[in-house]
């Protein structure tokens, strides 16, 4: 393989190529970029004002919407430090202006270049299209047989948990929930995951873009079980939103509540990261809609696998420290 140095935009970007062994390859990475280890080592070309800044959900969503409105983006690249990367080929997204810089952005500044390099846009709205950019960054750097073995394992791990939940008679109702304050539902890829672990997402956009929606919708729905795949968050911070969540007018007659039926899951390093773990991701849920059928992956009080099953708590008042939403 030709040498090609490359700068991932993107938290999933990094992990398709670590997937596609291009990890030495890899010269400057985004500041969320977190998998594998080796991504912490690598100088960071993108920063974000809102992340880290210890506000609460509501606040981060005002501030986002806000730097959108003024800015047009919520990022900064460090021009200086990505010219002396000088990439050959830069991974970046149009999908989603909340989680990462946006491809216009990026597009323009890499025109002027050396080279240029090479801007591929990734911008996946189902599985199928995940399994693609695995694809379409093999062929920008060169590996395009090695993305053939990726997906085709990828692929055979889906087929066991489809096979598996086709057998289940009961298809409960799964809120697959996005963002607490304001409410959003899940969009893209996350009603597809939900439907092919065995369950329904009434409020879910299957391989749309996820949108704020009134909590009576919630309340109309009467999920079963609520899954908290809240973007860019971990298991600890959604855990505090659901702190949050147990305030809403009718939480408690809801039959998911009713039944302590809720879950917080690790949006950041799986649900909302479109590369390799998104296949994580659906075995995540495969155990948590059908424990019986898949006890391999039923949450049993450990966090290894990114899930915990809530508990009710008391209602808190305090300020509650949130990262940024985001994690494409």
């Amino acid at each position: 393989m030709k040498s090609c140095r490359i700068v991932s935009l993107l938290p999933a970007a990094t992990e398709i190529a670590a997937a596609l062994g291009l990890m030495d390859e890899i010269v400057g990475v985004s500041h969320e970029c977190d998998f594998p280890d080796e991504a912490n080592a690598r100088p960071r070309v993108t920063h974000c004002s809102v992340h880290s800044t210890g506000l609460t959900s509501r606040e981060v969503d005002e501030s986002v919407r806000r730097a959108l409105r003024e800015n047009g983006t919520i990022y900064t690249i460090d021009e200086p430090l990505l010219r002396q990367l000088r990439p050959d080929v830069i991974l970046t997204q149009k999908l989603c202006d909340v989680c990462a810089v946006g491809y216009g952005t990026v597009a323009r500044l890499a025109e002027t270049l050396p080279g240029p390099p090479r801007v591929v846009n990734l911008e996946p709205s189902s599985l199928s299209d995940i399994f693609d950019d695995i694809r379409h960054v093999a062929e920008a750097c060169g590996v395009s047989p090695v993305a053939d073995e990726v997906v085709a394992r990828l692929s055979k791990r889906v087929g066991v948990v489809r096979r598996r939940a086709s057998r289940t008679a009961n298809r409960p109702r799964c809120f697959l929930m996005e963002w607490v304050d304001p409410p959003f539902c899940s969009g893209h890829w996350g009603p597809e995951l939900i439907e092919i672990s065995g369950g329904h997402d009434p409020l879910g956009r299957k391989h749309q873009p996820s949108v704020q929606i009134d909590w009576q919708a919630v309340l109309d729905a009467r999920p079963e079980i609520i899954v908290l795949a809240l973007c860019g968050y971990d298991v600890d911070l959604a855990r505090r939103d659901y702190q949050l969540l147990q305030r809403f007018p009718g939480f408690d007659s809801l039959p998911a509540a009713r039944r302590g039926e809720l879950y917080a899951v690790d949006a950041s390093a799986y649900f909302a990261r479109p590369g390799p773990r998104i296949v994580d991701s659906l075995e995540i849920l495969a155990g948590i809609l059908h424990p019986e059928e898949f006890p391999e992956f039923a949450p049993h009080g450990s966090e290894d696998a990114g899930v915990a099953r809530l508990k009710p708590q008391p209602a808190q008042t305090q300020r509650t420290c949130h990262q940024l939403p985001g994690g494409s």
